[in-house]
């Protein structure tokens, strides 16, 4: 097992130089003068520009950036943004836990719906309800998340007034951030009401970002569970008389979620860029929304810091993923 790790692990090297390569010269292909930006509707004078230029480090050649934003990361330095002044990392720090609050309980719910639709679609191929199940996942995976957002604010913000707007609590309450999930902390605040409103506030958000990733997640689960379902050992053990609830979920579920599991490891990047798309609809105060703001504010330290962190995530989460293979099959770790 631990040389499987290994060998993953090695494979991760090359791909964060490649990914932070990518991070670098992303934000510099984009129109727009960072240090222009800065001065807003002022004009500044060649001089006054040149002088903020030096002192950022952008007249320099882009090799020696490159290499100085590398050697920055490798040493736990992201940069100061030019906007705010304030360190990347301790801003990323601060607005992560709203996105990674988001996106928990966007794949829990897709985890939770999916794969049992998946199961069942696959119980009942070619029935009725598999058409459904199936069609409602088809157009699930299709719906714009912009579009598909503002949809059900007008529904169930607007004509329904059930759930809010935008934000992740009401202005009612103001308690100090222990965890950084709003769940968590409004019940340890002792206040009534607060987990109420953080919780309403999440409903529209999270239905929003759950749904790509829950649809991808059932049709997965059908195709792996068709194919496992026509193998000799499946019939083998309904010919022994097993119960049905031990054949599907032990015999053919196990082998099933190999895909299964690859799937929700791949949504990870899926909940992460439609977080981006999800937080600037609903004014959600984490990393997409930041990310967002920092891009048209030509925000190098910022843009460069998030796509690499977002980057670096997905790849630990994907060597989870190799991880859980071996687990449920041993065979994988040879």
């Amino acid at each position: 097992m631990l040389r499987f790790l290994l060998g993953r692990l090695a494979v991760l090297i090359p791909t964060f130089i490649g990914v932070s390569i990518i991070a670098f010269s992303f934000i510099r292909l984009l129109p727009g003068d960072p240090v222009a930006l800065l001065s807003g509707e002022r004009v500044m004078s060649p001089e006054r520009h040149a002088q903020i230029t030096h002192e950022l480090g952008y007249d320099r050649p882009i090799v020696i950036q490159y290499l100085d934003y590398l050697w920055g990361v490798l040493t736990g330095d992201m940069g100061t943004s030019i906007v705010t002044k304030q360190p990347v990392l301790e801003q990323f720090l601060t607005l992560f836990p709203a996105t990674l609050e988001l996106s928990i309980c966007a794949i829990i719910v897709a985890v939770v719906l999916g794969i049992p639709a998946g199961i069942f679609a696959a119980l009942k191929r070619g029935t009725f309800f598999d058409q459904s199940i199936m069609g409602t996942a088809l157009v699930g995976y299709s719906m714009p998340i912009f579009w598909w957002g503002l949809l059900l604010i007008i529904l169930f913000s607007g004509i329904l007034q059930w759930t809010p707007v935008s934000g992740r609590i009401s202005l009612l309450y103001y308690f100090p951030s222990v965890t950084g999930f709003m769940l968590i902390d409004s019940l340890l605040s002792g206040q009534e009401g607060a987990f109420k409103s953080a919780l309403s506030h999440l409903i529209l958000p999270t239905i929003v970002l759950a749904t790509i990733p829950l649809a991808v997640i059932a049709r997965q689960t059908r195709s792996a569970m068709l194919e496992v379902l026509g193998e000799d050992y499946v019939r083998t053990a309904r010919a022994k008389g097993l119960p049905p609830f031990r054949v599907i979920g032990v015999h053919a579920l196990r082998n099933a979620m190999i895909p299964v599991i690859t799937t929700i490891g791949l949504q990870v990047g899926v909940l992460l860029a439609g977080a981006i798309l999800t937080e600037t609809i609903f004014s959600w105060p984490g990393i997409g929304k930041w990310m967002v703001d920092s891009v048209f504010r030509r925000d190098y330290p910022v843009i460069q810091a998030g796509l690499l962190m977002i980057a670096g995530i997905i790849m630990i989460v994907n060597l989870i993923v190799d991880l859980l293979y071996g687990l449920i099959n041993p065979r994988i770790r040879h």
